[in-house]
């Protein structure tokens, strides 16, 4: 027999390596490219280095040093949720080095198990649960195996220890569904989850030209919108983020805090949206709303410039019912300081942009005027291209007097900048624009590389109006678009949807998160509204959770319990008659051979002692000579079988 110092056989070692490769898969899916790849590379090197005989210790050790070193450069040395789950790969692709008894297998097998549970620490996508059960699958086959081996018991073929793994998972399901409908969930967590250390793409509370190309080049969906009533038309989709104020010659951000006016309320137009919009997790607190919102969710509040804040990070799955409409006036009188703020340019920066916004106050004098002027010129002479060039310490001129080419950042910085040296209040809002059409869900999908800058600029008798001045290139100046660079194009972008985002799967990810990340603590609460219960205490769903699941383990043991039915028809035929002498109080003990048995029952019962002797002597033969394919010999002993023994 075995025992945990035994070396591992070829087939039990590769049960070990796949069962830890298909942990380790859905945590290197979360984490950095740079640093999944270099983690997945080390794990194939060091299990063919160490597949004969394990790595020296020396060796090991400096494994273990560069490889945490490599994942700790790469996080900038701040700790949080991925920079430990980063270092959990990196051990456990490191394991495999000294990996070469059963002992050793269990422990690289067990330790592999936390990977795919602290995946959900970053994504709780549908994704990561099935590859998340497929590793727990072979994990306990690779379990099995190793049971096999330390009993002695030959390895069964492939699909053996797959299919026990797969019940054994199968037969825990009833209990993790109490547990997921009927657990008592609370409102709120009794403890915070460390924020990353690589904060989820979203928009941020500052721009400077390039900043935006991670961003730019994400297709992932940041945000679904449902309408209820009237939609507005795609055109109008402004959806309002950060609004960024002070500008230090190349950076623009969103003040700390802004004079403490109360907030005008904007005169809004006849027509009203109202919408829910559902966002995915950047790990900020920024909202978004369609410009402008009029009212303002619960868990939120609403800034001066009236950008939206949640009061909680964003770090799940959030939901937030909200209204909107377009203005017709919108702070009609301008405090001074406020005035003031949205004139400020750093002083020594853009003399040459500073220079045409004070030639064109000179001449036109009308601020119409000078903002018709602008977007003239852009029309006339500039390009779109996410391809643009890097500019130098005067952004601006750089961009109006030099390359000419660029995207939202560079058209709304500089455009400010110029309305700002005219005597014009202006400032840049960032967010998103457009969105795509899920006609499978009814519902809008918003992409992160639909992120999108444009400018307010303060006009008497209007007040803030929007003017997006990246709009106003000329279609034959736009040299490629964000779809482009996401190979969104011809027959493949058509089938897939915009950018490559699929109808389909974002559908199914939509719904995911309405009935399993969306299923809260107020929802739980409600789930039996249909039976006649408006809302449900904690108390008695702790009652119906005990019983559920007292339910559920009772189902699991009596299945765990429950004698499979024997195949073979001579084991069948055997079982059953020691079944009827056990009914006389003649049964066979576990540990009684079955020779030793007929010689104790022709002892205490005479009748038919030589016909049974006859019996469990060809039985045994059957059993544990050397099989002979003899069929008609097989169907007689199993006949006699049935036949004999008390009825």
């Amino acid at each position: 027999m075995a025992d945990d110092t035994h070396p591992l056989d070829g087939g039990s070692r590769r049960w070990a390596l796949a069962a830890a490769a298909a942990c380790l898969l859905p945590l290197l899916l979360q984490l950095p490219g740079p640093t999944a790849v270099a983690i997945a590379a080390t794990a194939l090197i060091i299990g063919t280095l160490s597949w004969r005989r394990p790595l020296a210790t020396s060796v090991r050790a400096l494994l273990a040093i560069a490889i945490v070193a490599a994942v700790l450069a790469q996080f900038g040395l701040r700790i949080g949720r991925d920079t430990g789950s980063a270092l959990l790969a990196a051990m456990v692709a490191l394991k495999p080095s000294e990996t070469t008894t059963l002992r050793d297998a269990r422990s690289l097998v067990g330790f592999a198990l936390f990977a795919p549970f602290s995946t959900f620490l970053l994504d709780q996508g549908p994704t990561s649960l099935l590859l998340g059960l497929v590793a727990t699958v072979l994990a306990l086959g690779a379990l099995q195996r190793f049971a096999a081996l330390e009993g002695g018991v030959p390895p069964a073929p492939l699909l053996v220890p797959v299919r026990q793994g797969l019940r054994l998972v199968l037969l825990g399901l009833p209990l993790a569904m109490a547990v997921f409908w009927l657990f008592p969930r609370i409102a709120s967590p009794l403890w915070g989850v460390p924020e990353r250390a690589k904060a989820r793409p979203g928009l941020s509370d500052r721009m400077s030209p390039g900043d935006w190309v991670d961003l730019l080049s994400d297709d992932s969906v940041a945000l679904r919108a449902r309408f209820f009533g009237v939609t507005p038309p795609r055109t109008a989709m402004y959806w309002r983020g950060p609004v960024l104020w002070d500008f230090d010659g190349r950076t623009w951000r969103r003040p700390d805090g802004l004079p403490a006016w109360p907030t005008p309320a904007p005169v809004a137009a006849n027509v009203q949206w109202d919408y829910e919009i559902e966002v995915e997790p950047t790990d900020r607190t920024q909202l978004v709303a369609l410009d402008l919102p009029t009212s303002v969710p619960q868990g939120a509040r609403l800034q001066q410039d009236l950008s939206l804040v949640a009061e909680r990070t964003l770090s799940s799955l959030t939901r937030w019912r909200m209204r909107s409409a377009p203005p017709r006036t919108y702070e009609v009188e301008l405090p001074p300081a406020l005035r003031a703020r949205a004139l400020a340019l750093p002083p020594g920066f853009n003399p040459r942009t500073v220079a045409l916004g004070r030639d064109l106050r000179a001449r036109l004098r009308s601020d119409a005027a000078i903002v018709q002027y602008a977007l003239d010129w852009i029309r006339r002479d500039f390009a779109y291209s996410i391809a643009a060039p890097p500019l130098g310490r005067d952004t601006a001129d750089g961009f109006l007097f030099g390359t000419r080419l660029g995207y939202c950042e560079h058209f709304s910085g500089a455009f400010t900048v110029l309305m700002r040296a005219a005597g014009i209040p202006t400032r840049v809002v960032t967010g998103y624009v457009g969105g795509y059409r899920n006609r499978l869900g009814g519902y809008w999908m918003v992409r992160r590389m639909d992120a999108h800058a444009w400018n307010e600029l303060w006009l008497p008798a209007r007040g803030w109006v929007r003017v997006d001045p990246t709009a106003a290139v000329a279609p034959e100046n736009i040299y490629d678009t964000l779809d482009d660079a996401a190979g969104d194009g011809g027959l493949l972008g058509t089938l897939q949807g915009a950018g490559g985002v699929s109808p389909m799967g974002d559908w199914l990810r939509q719904n995911w998160n309405d009935f399993v990340l969306g299923f809260d603590a107020t929802r739980q609460a409600r789930m039996f509204r249909p039976l006649g219960l408006d809302r449900i205490d904690s108390r008695q769903l702790a009652l119906l959770f005990a019983l559920a699941a007292a339910l559920a383990i009772a189902l699991m043991v009596a299945i765990a319990l429950r004698a499979p039915r024997e195949r073979d028809p001579v084991l069948r035929a055997w079982q059953a008659m020691g079944r009827r002498y056990a009914r006389r109080g003649l049964g066979r003990a576990p540990h009684e051979p079955p020779t030793h048995w007929a010689e104790r029952i022709g002892k205490q019962d005479g009748r038919d002692a030589i016909d049974l002797a006859d019996l469990v002597a060809r039985f045994t033969r059957w059993r544990y000579a050397a099989p002979v394919a003899d069929t008609e010999s097989a169907r007689s002993l199993a006949r006699d079988l049935r036949r004999h023994g008390p009825s």
